[in-house]
């Protein structure tokens, strides 16, 4: 049965997707040799250690809803789940590389792009957990099929930059806000009574202080 090995080496925006993508190159190894690789079925569970790297102060007033005050993290910063993931690996001998695609979002009610976006500088340690299974042709050719152990799994940094650069290209200028129906129809309304041009007039409205009764 072939031992399997996975190995990130670098990441990057994906050029043209419909939606933000980032392309992990991966590195697949096996041993032995004399065992061919079929194909893989793998599945990919990114893990967020949040507790692998420091904070400037303004990046922890932004966590504050994530994590409560620095002064809790010690109870509170725990290693967070990003996303699950995907793909078939192609036929292969000894090693090959791929991208693994791992699609981003940018919804502000999912736990990952609010600590994406509260960062400013510096990497994010990843933890990428792989399952699936093997098919493989052994000594005599014959077709073979194991499962990937649990254990296996590969670090990795990711550059902030490259997560707010990929936002950018996808978003620029602009963030994406989900609202339940009945405050979004409030919001509609205000909007339409007082006959604000966009969305942004009436929330600024509101944030400026002026709430007039909208119910």
């Amino acid at each position: 049965m072939p031992d399997l090995a996975f190995t990130v080496e670098h990441a990057e925006v994906a050029p043209f997707a419909a939606a933000p993508l980032l392309l992990f190159r991966l590195r697949v190894t096996s041993a032995p040799a004399g065992e061919a690789i079929a194909s893989i079925t793998l599945q990919c569970q990114v893990q967020i250690e949040a507790t692998r790297r420091g904070y400037a102060p303004a990046e922890q007033d932004s966590l504050e809803d994530l994590f409560g005050t620095p002064q809790r993290w010690g109870e509170t910063l725990r290693t967070m789940l990003w996303t699950h993931t995907s793909m078939v690996v192609p036929p292969f001998d000894g090693e090959c590389t791929v991208d693994l695609p791992v699609p981003c979002s940018f919804d502000f009610n999912v736990a990952a792009t609010r600590f994406f976006h509260a960062l400013q500088e510096g990497e994010i340690p990843l933890l990428l957990q792989f399952s699936g299974t093997v098919f493989y042709r052994n000594a005599d050719d014959a077709l073979q099929a194991a499962p990937i152990p649990w254990h296996k799994e590969a670090a990795f940094r990711l550059p902030v930059q490259l997560w707010r650069d990929m936002m950018a290209r996808y978003y620029p200028n602009g963030a994406w806000l989900c609202l339940h129906r009945d405050v979004f129809d409030r919001l509609a309304r205000y909007k339409t009574q007082r006959g604000l041009a966009s969305w942004e007039h009436a929330v600024a409205r509101l944030l400026d202080g002026v709430e007039e009764d909208i119910s």
